[in-house]
């Protein structure tokens, strides 16, 4: 760890989200630099101060303002640049609004070798494009994509039958937005089908899924956006990444054949490595969980197509 530059970490806009991205980055330990950039040169700059006066209460890291050509030896960069969404808006609707601005940070980042992680919305067609516009390949460039409804799916479901929601086992795939697919008939407790559990309602499973779905929506009425439970899964997608954890988690990449998808990113359980996505697994589904799924990629192609022809 002496090597700074083997533990940088580069953060991307300093708004709600990347603020919380960075103070648990800097709570996990996960780096001995971060580097933040904002449009707003001192935004960025205020940050790294506050960060730094709390120094004595986090593991070692220097924190600093930097422009985004300073960020090219950082292992990771997050990038959560972009307008947030406003209340009862979809995530789709702030694509026009976030489609130039990925453009032009994209093209800074041109030759970069490590990890790229989109967190902006709507960050399945987001990470497409900065795949696309950077050049990077498409296991460097990952979304957060729904590894946090899926952990909004665990909390949820484990509040209802009174357990950690470490040991729920489901995931939510497809689009991180209103299409997006619980896959019930694989979720376990305990390597028990969730369905046979004592206690479960099968009949509540809709409400449920609605509940993970309308959740960033919930918390944008009532406080204007969502920030901290996207800082911890981005901080701790970073430290998995970087320790080489091989762990399995539900992240949005530019598919190249899984499920003969192609042109699109959107969500499947993947092998996660020191290098970024390793492998997308084509998991077993039903037929309805499937169909599903496959309306999910229609929606961000869709989008996609919107963006290519505008």
């Amino acid at each position: 760890m002496s090597d700074h530059k083997k533990s940088q970490i580069g953060i991307i806009g300093m708004g709600w989200v990347g603020s919380s991205v960075a103070s648990s980055i800097l709570h996990q330990g996960i780096c001995n630099e971060l580097l933040l950039n904002d449009l707003r040169d001192g935004l960025a700059e205020g940050e790294a101060m506050d960060f730094n006066h709390g120094s004595s209460f986090y593991p070692t890291a220097n924190v600093r303002s930097a422009k985004i050509k300073e960020m090219h030896n950082c292992k990771a960069i997050v990038v959560t640049a972009g307008r947030g969404g406003k209340p009862g808006e979809t995530r789709l609707e702030l694509l026009q609004d976030n489609i130039g601005i990925a453009k032009d940070i994209a093209t800074q980042l041109k030759g970069y070798q490590g990890i790229l992680i989109i967190v902006s919305n709507p960050v399945d067609v987001l990470t497409y494009f900065y795949q696309k516009f950077s050049g990077i390949p498409s296991g460097k460039v990952i979304g957060t994509g729904t590894m946090l409804d899926t952990a909004r799916l665990r909390s949820i479901a484990g509040k209802r039958l009174n357990l950690n929601p470490r040991s729920i086992h489901a995931q939510v795939i497809g689009e991180h937005g209103d299409s997006e697919v619980v896959l019930w008939s694989s979720a376990t407790i305990g390597g028990e089908s969730l369905r046979n559990w004592d206690g479960w309602n099968g009949k509540g499973e809709a409400e449920i899924a609605e509940e993970v779905r309308k959740a960033a929506q919930e918390i944008i009425k009532r406080k204007g956006a969502t920030n901290h439970a996207i800082g911890l899964v981005t901080a701790t997608l970073i430290k998995w990444i970087l320790r080489g954890e091989r762990r399995i988690v539900t992240l949005s990449t530019s598919l190249e054949a899984a499920f003969g998808l192609t042109n699109v990113a959107l969500s499947l359980p993947c092998i996660l490595s020191g290098n970024g996505v390793e492998k997308v697994l084509e998991i077993t589904m039903t037929e309805e969980e499937k169909s599903n799924f496959f309306n999910s990629a229609e929606v961000i192609k869709k989008a996609i197509a919107e963006v290519e022809n505008s």
